[in-house]
């Protein structure tokens, strides 16, 4: 597996919202890869770099996301994957007849509780609106001769 293929792996399943840190992938990778193969920080670095100028990922702030297009490659990768065939449908057992049911008599609701009403407390906004800063306009002081 590639650096690049590792990364989308990684950031797939990491499913991060805000993107994934370089300290988060490089971890997913590491306990992913296999025993034979050696870690190679300057690869994975380049594999980044490379990835954001060709435009698979974005960077957002220290973090990595894939890009749309990336996402839909990614999607199309792991969508065929072999399906079992549905069983044969049996044809569905004709309905047994069954005698109507009468209607069972209708309870007699219990008398319905007033309960006391309760003023509810006005709701306050919490929220708190800025005031608008006042500018003191520059006047000229004039003496009176």
């Amino acid at each position: 597996m590639s650096y690049k293929a590792g990364i989308i792996a990684a950031i797939t399943e990491l499913k991060d919202r805000t993107g994934s840190s370089t300290i988060a992938i490089k971890k997913h990778m590491q306990e992913n890869m296999p025993a034979d193969k050696k870690w190679l920080n300057g690869m994975f670095l380049k594999a980044l770099k490379e990835g954001v100028a060709s435009g698979a990922f974005i960077k957002v702030k220290a973090s990595y996301k894939l890009s749309p297009a990336a996402k839909t490659a990614a999607k199309k990768k792991a969508a065929p994957k072999p399906k079992k065939k549905a069983a044969p449908k049996k044809k569905a057992a004709p309905k047994k007849k069954t005698a109507p049911k009468k209607k069972a008599a209708p309870k007699k609701k219990a008398a319905t509780k007033k309960t006391a009403t309760k003023k509810a407390a006005p709701k306050t906004k919490t929220a708190t609106k800025k005031k608008a800063a006042t500018k003191k306009k520059a006047t000229k002081k004039t003496t009176k001769k």
